[in-house]
């Protein structure tokens, strides 16, 4: 009889502490959502990062700004943060850009300069434009390279039409839709032919270009949507480099393929610094009872410059600071110790995080779980186990306790599979470490605003945002509180229908700790 009333008391005392948890969990989760809603800091951090200092491309005095902010953003909150050294990189420093069409009459074009682009001197320069010729063998183009001296030259294809396909798709026949997609794929072929019978590639053309005397280099990297240019790097040393938007590069091509002889006067200015360190900025709020074991929040905080860098990824760096500050006011003793990683030059090959888990092997060790937000604005949509096999056990615990509002919208994906790059769980993915996507509905995202002159404020979808940031503050926070150590026991991949052989798991990839240097 007293082993039944033990076993009964036993019990209820379980029942008892599992009610008193979830009573704790609903209190939390309900703080977390309160906070997020009735005190959300999103507009003014993103107004401070995005208008205030801008893009954060690595080596530029503004990628260390943006470091330097977040720290003292996080220390009026009360949580410790500093910036950890994992490299050097070129330092570089946008300038003024103005493009003008001086001839056959004048207008100023929408343009910039790529980045790392060398310098005009302030007075610019004025030099005729000219479109690369068609050849049939890399003797006619080097021929044609004697012709070029003091002249710009254009090097991105013409295209035949700046209305994206769903444009064409709502209001054109579908004779004239299939008429312009056959002529745009034929003018691709025949560019990318032409080049190859230069002898070069797109990559190494420009160096060829420089060496033979030309002023500098026109492009036009059109993301198939209205008004929009990818932005990337300049592949010269000495002469600068300007990407135009389509509407003026097209206008300039037909012009010249017109005879007549049009001509620009640029000026690009920018600021060769030399040699500056990289930083991840790391915040870190230390667990009161398991402090060697980590829950990481992850988002890349280096951009590139054509805009400035807000859904890539402005937007995954606030859903990870303001997700952060909630869980420090309504959360502020975790079971384990919480990191944000902010990582630099994710842009360039997920540098950052990747040293951040080479130099970190016992934080890596030691690690719960992380949550990774890169993709654009939207609010997540997609949840994969990352082809952790156990994944769905815990992960699935940890999700139900989101609130419906917001998890309703996410689909997940268990066991999945992991992830060989793209963003930076990839870097931990690689470490066996779980490590998850917070994969974002794209607002047209790939066309529009990753990578280009239109990755502004403007772009931010506040509530999606702030449906992320309250998604990933509850996600840590049953991360942290899970009694279990979550399984990074891996999946066995199957074999790849290519090449028939037994598909492996991502291994770790040593990060470039000396970018754009001459070595």
């Amino acid at each position: 009889m007293k082993n039944i009333i033990r076993h009964g008391l036993a019990i209820l005392a379980m029942i008892s502490v599992g009610f008193v948890h979830a009573q704790n969990t609903d209190v939390v989760v309900e703080s977390i959502v309160k906070e997020a809603t009735e005190n959300s800091q999103l507009e003014r951090l993103a107004h401070e990062m995005l208008d205030g200092i801008g893009p954060r491309l690595v080596g530029t005095p503004q990628m260390k700004q943006a470091n330097d902010w977040a720290i003292a953003q996080y220390a009026d909150w009360g949580i410790s943060a500093k910036n950890e050294q994992w490299g050097e990189w070129r330092a570089w420093e946008r300038g003024i850009t103005h493009i003008d069409m001086v001839h056959p009459r004048v207008q100023s074009l929408a343009g910039m300069q790529l980045a790392w682009s060398p310098s005009t001197k302030s007075k610019g320069i004025t030099a005729e434009v000219v479109t690369l010729p068609t050849v049939k063998n890399a003797a006619e183009f080097e021929a044609w390279l004697k012709t070029i001296k003091g002249k710009l030259v254009m090097t991105s294809i013409y295209q035949p039409t700046g209305r994206p396909d769903y444009n064409w798709e709502e209001f054109a026949t579908e004779e004239s839709f299939d008429k312009m997609k056959k002529n745009r794929d034929e003018l691709t072929k025949n560019f990318y032919e032409n080049i190859r019978n230069t002898g070069y590639t797109s990559r190494t053309i420009d160096a060829a270009l420089e060496k033979a005397g030309a002023a500098g280099i026109v492009s036009s990297y059109w993301s198939k949507g209205f008004g929009a240019n990818k932005i990337f790097s300049a592949r010269t040393k000495n002469i600068p480099t300007v990407d135009i938007e389509l509407e003026d590069y097209t206008m300039l091509y037909r012009l010249v393929e017109y005879g007549s002889k049009p001509q620009l006067k640029i000026v690009a200015e920018s600021k060769d610094l030399g040699v500056t360190p990289t930083y991840n900025t790391i915040a870190k709020v230390k667990g009161t009872e398991k402090p060697d074991e980590y829950v990481i929040m992850s988002a890349h905080f280096d951009s590139w410059d054509g805009g400035t860098g807000a859904t890539d990824n402005g937007t995954g760096t606030l859903v990870m600071m303001e997700a952060m500050r909630i869980l420090k006011k309504v959360y502020p003793n975790p079971k384990r110790s919480i990191i944000v990683g902010h990582w630099g030059s994710e842009e360039q090959g997920l540098n950052g995080s990747r040293a951040f888990v080479e130099d970190n092997p016992e934080i890596i060790k030691n690690t719960q779980a992380v949550f990774n937000q890169d993709n654009g604005t939207g609010r997540v949509v997609d949840l994969s186990g990352a082809g952790f096999l156990h994944a769905y056990e815990y992960l699935s615990r940890w999700l139900n306790a989101v609130p419906n509002d917001v998890s309703k919208h996410i689909k997940t994906d268990f066991p999945g599979s992991p992830s060989g790059g793209g963003s930076d769980n990839a870097s931990f993915v690689a470490a066996g470490v779980p490590s998850f996507n917070l994969s974002s509905l794209n607002w047209s995202y790939w066309n529009y605003t990753w990578h280009t002159n239109r990755d502004t404020y403007d772009k931010i979808v506040f509530d999606d945002v702030r449906s992320n940031a309250i998604l990933t503050a509850v996600l840590v926070y049953m991360a942290c509180e899970d009694p279990e150590r979550a399984s990074s026991d891996k999946i066995i991949l199957p074999v790849n229908s290519r090449t028939g052989k037994q598909s492996t798991w991502p291994e770790h990839r040593s990060p470039e700790r000396k970018g754009g240097i001459d070595k």
